[in-house]
């Protein structure tokens, strides 16, 4: 049997935008206070306990965020290119995140974002076999 180990943490940030070619009100310039939660995937703990510490974690999720807090999504790459809907904004959390990740046997797992208490998207990456 293979343990794993899923560690959670939280980020927010504040930041507007509008959906490009979407046919309702989120075609207007709005914001939302965004939640985005990591999950990160370890197979084994380190010598304190640890798959990985959570102050690491939160302090890439920190980063990655610091780049949109406050900004017109719409304006930065890479939603200047791709609409900042909730589901891109998960995949660039993802895959932001997988890249600063250089522990062998760390991985993440999933990230998801919410627009609000009610609406979220959860974005993983499977390998297939």
């Amino acid at each position: 049997m293979t343990s794993t180990y899923i560690m959670r943490v939280v980020c927010e940030f504040a930041a507007a935008h509008h959906l490009r070619g979407y046919a309702g009100d989120c075609n207007r310039l709005h914001g939302h206070n965004w939640r985005v939660e990591a999950e990160i995937a370890a197979h084994e703990l380190d010598s304190v306990g640890m798959g990985m510490d959570f102050r690491e974690i939160r302090g890439h999720l920190r980063a990655i965020a610091g780049r949109l807090d406050h900004r017109h999504l719409n304006e930065v790459a890479p939603f200047d290119v791709y609409n900042p809907t909730a589901e891109n904004i998960a995949r660039h959390f993802f895959r932001e995140l997988a890249e600063r990740l250089d522990t062998p046997g760390i991985r993440v797992h999933a990230v998801s974002v919410w627009e609000n208490d009610r609406a979220s998207v959860r974005y993983t990456e499977q390998k297939e076999a």
